[in-house]
């Protein structure tokens, strides 16, 4: 069979789908007890944010990433998520683990609340039955849930080889069934694999109602225990529930059976190992029916501790070639494989760490003989199929060969050294210092320009459905409310218009523009051709200039000689400026510190000093030295990926060090600060300091003013100040910019963060609270 398989189908037709996990978790305390704070109110409206809401209990969030193409982008986007929210939620943790941390009684446990709207109070209504029903500390018990779909040409293929007398959506639905079926067989593999619910704190074991021994001072386990989560001591339905799935017809009518006889309430409480998951859940039976199945939900899997995403991706790699075993595996006729399945999960979650038997078509097997012989069928397929995962699957084999490579063991040890709440805020602690030193990178989207990283963090953190349209060019779609709207590079949006960007680009038509509106400019002309330049040499020499192209951005070509220079150094810059523009401009150079004001709508958000680019000397080593070792510093990249930029020793570079009798080669002395450029963008490897608290309001209007005068509605202003806190001092507002980076304001070099892309959500409309 296999060997057709492989004729029909390609690697890409066999490992492709769609992939998607959520990933609940508790908040918790510094003590480690469970937080009883509402759910944060940046993350908007439950029922409106589809990436980050709540479980069963306001403390227990609940992350939620899109379907994607491929398991490389779903563990990135959950591992984005769960930085996103650690950060948000002051100075609480996250929960490493499935099972709760230090939980109160029952009447303590803070039930999820929503709007008034109707599915709100519907959602609240349910949860109060739950905690009559089923009590609230086993509700707080999180997990992972793995949803996942075949690709589609995988299933258009296997339907025209095998079964091209069925319409496609009966197809599909036999063959989701079949993996179904499969799952719930096989189950305890993966629960052996992936469990790591082996030890409980104190707190829960009235809830278990087992016999456990004490491990360390304030954890409780048994012997071989390795997923209480998916044992007795889980959450699951108080009667044993096992519905029809040689159907979707009879699956669900045998669902409308448990409903009707008072087994459950709702589909929503079949508490299965495995749900079939259609293509509108919120009428899941109706859509079952009309559409088919749309995707399978597995439910098995522990949150892993040892991983801050809490799935490892070895594991989804091991995931996804399982998938393909349950597709192709002939299925055994066994009458009673549910019932069966059920007794091999609870004996693998219960003793899954000894030498066991389990029960396999109504005979006894042990554990391993018919793990290993799983695994080798799986690793057949891989070979004969080219999948490339025979690495995955040999970890797979040692860890079942051998109990103690189990995450439920390395957490039953790590709870005997360190206590049980220890031990996970040990990890909690971990994972949040990793997510804040990695807080200006969206993981996933690193390859995206920083300030677009950001904006979509922050949209996500809101509940805004981003969407990428064209990667390459930072050109990205944010929908909420049934509206959408188009950003390129994080700042430029709807609200500005084309006029506005002309205008900012040519600065002769700012400065025009600006000194008519009674706000101050550099004097200075222009010249079209370097010959013209050039006869006015003689004139310019030693004096304060700045030489810049008549357009540019992110201070390309610019040329600035405080002090004036010789006539030879003039010709250099005059010649660097011509090659970014067939137009050049020369200004008086304005005395004071150069700022850089954000104004988006109405108010300044943001304004930084900029410090060219330097280097601080040791006596040792060389200038070109000092910039490679400043630019090891992780905060530094390229392509405006990181807070700053690498710096570039380029020409104007070379000019600038000779008017200080230096070059590249020269080794400044101990302590001494040697700057390598006069312009100060960060484009250019310059650090940023946040000024936004020390700065006058007087130039906040004017900055305010100049972005109007133009049309702005986002729009960077640069003005040279003497003295920031003297609303008379002198100045100049020496260019606008129409497309002004946001990740030098959110992480400047020194200073306060500022949270810029809140401030691009609310121009754009998305931040108005609206009905339900």
């Amino acid at each position: 069979m296999l060997e057709k398989i492989k004729s029909l189908l390609t690697r890409e037709d066999l490992l492709g789908g769609h992939f998607g996990i959520e990933r609940e978790g508790l908040r918790c305390e510094i003590s480690g007890k469970l937080a009883l704070t509402p759910h944060p109110e940046v993350f908007g409206e439950k029922l409106r944010n589809p990436y980050i809401t709540t479980d069963f209990s306001e403390s227990q969030l609940e992350l939620i990433t899109p379907a994607m193409d491929t398991l490389e982008e779903t563990y990135d986007f959950l591992s984005g998520l769960y930085d996103i929210a650690v950060m948000e939620i002051g100075d609480e943790y996250i929960w490493p683990q499935s099972m709760p941390c230090i939980i109160p009684e029952d009447k303590k446990i803070p039930i999820a609340r929503f709007c008034k709207c109707p599915p709100g109070v519907d959602a609240e209504s349910y949860r109060q039955k739950l905690m009559l029903k089923y009590g609230g500390k086993k509700q707080l018990v999180s997990g992972i849930h793995y949803n996942f779909s075949f690709k589609e040409s995988l299933i258009q293929k296997l339907h025209t080889a095998y079964a091209p007398q069925l319409d496609t959506k009966s197809f599909k639905n036999s063959l989701y069934l079949k993996v179904t079926r499969n799952y719930l067989r096989y189950r305890w593999l993966i629960i052996y694999l992936l469990g790591s619910t082996s030890t409980m704190h104190e707190t829960y074991v009235e809830a278990c109602g087992k016999q456990l021994k004490k491990i360390s001072s304030d954890s409780f386990s048994s012997d071989g225990a390795l997923s209480y989560r998916n044992g007795d001591c889980g959450y699951q339905n108080k009667t044993a529930i096992f519905p029809n799935y040689d159907s979707v017809g009879e699956h669900i009518a045998s669902l409308e059976h448990f409903i009707k006889e008072g087994t459950i309430e709702s589909h929503k409480e079949l508490y299965s190992q495995i749900r079939l998951k259609a293509k509108d859940n919120g009428n899941l039976l109706e859509s079952l029916q009309k559409d088919g199945i749309c995707y399978l939900e597995y439910r098995s899997i522990d949150i892993n501790p040892f991983d801050r995403a809490g799935i490892s991706l070895n594991d989804l790699y091991f995931m996804q070639l399982f998938n393909l075993y349950l597709l192709f595996k002939e299925e055994s006729d066994y009458t009673l494989w549910q019932e069966e399945a059920l007794e091999n999960q609870k004996a693998i979650a219960t003793h899954g760490q000894k030498e066991l038997q389990l029960k396999k078509d109504g005979n006894l097997v042990l554990k391993e003989d018919w793990g290993m012989e799983m695994l080798q069928e799986m690793r057949k397929l891989n070979d004969t199929l080219g999948l490339d995962k025979q690495d995955v699957i040999e970890i797979m084999e040692k860890r079942l060969k051998d109990y103690q490579l189990t995450y439920a063991y390395q957490l039953v040890e790590a709870v005997k050294r360190e206590g049980y709440v220890a031990a996970c805020l040990n990890l909690a602690k971990q994972y949040k210092d990793e997510a804040y030193k990695a807080r200006f990178v969206f993981k996933g989207y690193e390859d995206m320009e920083l300030s677009t990283q950001i904006l979509l963090k922050e949209a996500v953190k809101r509940g805004i459905t981003i969407e990428l349209l064209d990667r390459a060019d930072n050109f990205v779609a944010l929908k909420k409310y049934g509206e959408t709207e188009y950003v390129k590079q994080a700042t430029k949006t709807t609200k500005d218009n084309y006029i506005s960007v002309l205008l900012m680009e040519n600065k002769v038509v700012t400065k025009k523009i600006l000194k008519d509106k009674g706000i101050n400019v550099p004097m200075g002309g222009e010249w079209y051709q370097l010959e013209d330049a050039l006869c006015h040499l003689s004139d310019l020499k030693n004096k304060p200039i700045v030489i810049k192209p008549k357009s540019t951005n992110f201070g390309k070509g610019i040329s600035i000689f405080p002090e004036g220079t010789k006539e030879e150094d003039l010709e250099s810059a005059f010649k660097e400026a011509f090659k970014h523009d067939n137009t050049i401009l020369v200004e008086e150079f304005i005395k004071g510190k150069e700022y850089r004001f954000l104004v988006i709508g109405e108010e300044v958000v943001g304004i930084l000093h900029r410090v060219p680019a330097n280097v601080v000397g040791d006596g040792v080593h060389t200038i070109k030295e000092l910039v490679s070792l400043k630019n090891q510093d992780p905060l530094r990249g390229k392509g405006y990926r990181r807070p700053l930029e690498k710096i570039h020793l380029d020409e104007t570079a070379r000019l600038f060090l000779k008017a200080q009798g230096l070059d590249f080669e020269s080794i400044p002395e101990e302590g001494i600060c040697i700057y390598l450029r006069e312009n100060s963008n960060i484009s250019t490897g310059g650090d940023s300091i946040d000024y936004t608290d020390f700065i006058c309001d007087h130039f906040k209007q004017l900055a305010v003013e100049a972005s109007h005068a133009v049309g702005a509605k986002i729009c960077g202003v640069d003005m040279m100040i003497e003295n920031v806190a003297d609303s008379k001092s002198s100045y100049a507002v020496i260019e606008l910019n129409f497309n002004p980076a946001i990740h030098i304001h959110s992480y400047p070099y020194r200073g306060k963060e500022r949270n810029i892309a809140h401030k691009i959500l609310k121009l754009l409309g998305f931040l108005e609270k609206r009905p339900c």
